[in-house]
């Protein structure tokens, strides 16, 4: 099919998880802050094994759905299911208890501080009793080369600072972290953003290794150059509404950009440009035609 801007569809999921279900899933799902509507009528969900992607320009209502499905923000309106049953979170602990993990992009790692200890921020593993409970370097740090390793990513030593890792492989250490604590659900949030291409392309592998594991990722970005290749599905968002669902071979990189921006909007500013353009060439001939006639007046 042809996707338009008018398109508010919602694309099954994928054949090989037809039946199955969702391991989260929102619909009709609105949130508004006082007077002001900021979601209205989202409906989404994600399977296991599947990469959902929520596309949307600045200011679509992206970061508004990511703090409703991490519990930061409860939804005005719709429900919110996970793996079939509604829940309703108060705290983004609760939705880390029901295996939803989020990464953001700032990552809420320590720069200075090691990487098992990052790894481990807020959950360290002890050993010991009573006064003498420390914190257990060798699990940690054993821990961290395993789960790293299964990334991808062998380390040399798992003290050194996190800030001397690259873009890349610190996102690989939050999705490694997030992982090892049962997240069955990864929503990241601009993993890309600020990454070159190289850096972009080991984050979009990791991605593809959560997905062939198991996990549900709903990956937010703006940037379909890289959403299209890693993602099976595509979730579309404009001033806080949805174009639909469309699976991968209902779409085209380019339909998905001209939704992304707002076809009207779009189609719009083309016919003010060409209206500019042939304003300026009119006004450019009459221009032309007073200096010729004030040169022909000083030579008289």
């Amino acid at each position: 099919m042809s996707a338009t801007v008018s398109s508010r569809v919602a694309a099954p999921a994928p054949p090989e998880l037809a039946g199955t279900t969702p391991l989260l899933e929102v619909r009709d799902v609105s949130k508004s802050f006082g007077s002001v509507i900021a979601l209205k009528d989202i409906s989404m969900s994600v399977h296991a094994g599947e990469v959902m992607c929520l596309l949307g320009d600045n200011g679509a209502g992206k970061s508004t759905l990511i703090k409703i499905l991490s519990g930061v923000h409860p939804a005005s309106e719709g429900e919110y299911l996970v793996e079939g049953k509604p829940v309703r979170f108060g705290s983004p602990r609760d939705a880390l208890d029901h295996g939803i993990a989020t990464v953001y992009q700032d990552l809420a790692m320590i720069p200075l501080m090691s990487i098992a200890r990052n790894f481990f921020l807020g959950s360290e593993p002890t050993r010991g009793v009573g006064p003498f409970r420390r914190f257990d370097l060798e699990t940690a740090d054993r821990t961290t080369r395993d789960e790293m390793a299964k990334m991808g990513i062998l380390l040399r030593d798992t003290d050194q600072p996190v800030g001397t890792l690259s873009g890349g492989e610190r996102q690989c250490v939050a999705i490694a972290r997030a992982v090892y604590f049962g997240a069955k659900v990864l929503i990241l949030d601009e993993p890309t953003a600020a990454l070159g291409v190289k850096e972009a392309g080991v984050v979009l592998r990791y991605i593809a290794q959560a997905r062939a594991r198991g996990l549900g990722v709903i990956f937010i970005t703006h940037n379909v150059h890289h959403a299209y290749p890693i993602g099976d599905r595509f979730t579309l968002l404009n001033r806080g509404r949805s174009y639909g669902t469309f699976a991968k071979d209902d779409v085209t990189r380019e339909e998905v950009v001209t939704m992304m921006a707002g076809g009207e909007e779009l189609e719009e500013l083309g016919h003010e440009l060409e209206e500019f353009a042939r304003a300026d060439g009119l006004a450019a001939g009459r221009l032309g035609e007073v200096g010729r006639e004030l040169e022909a007046e000083a030579r008289g």
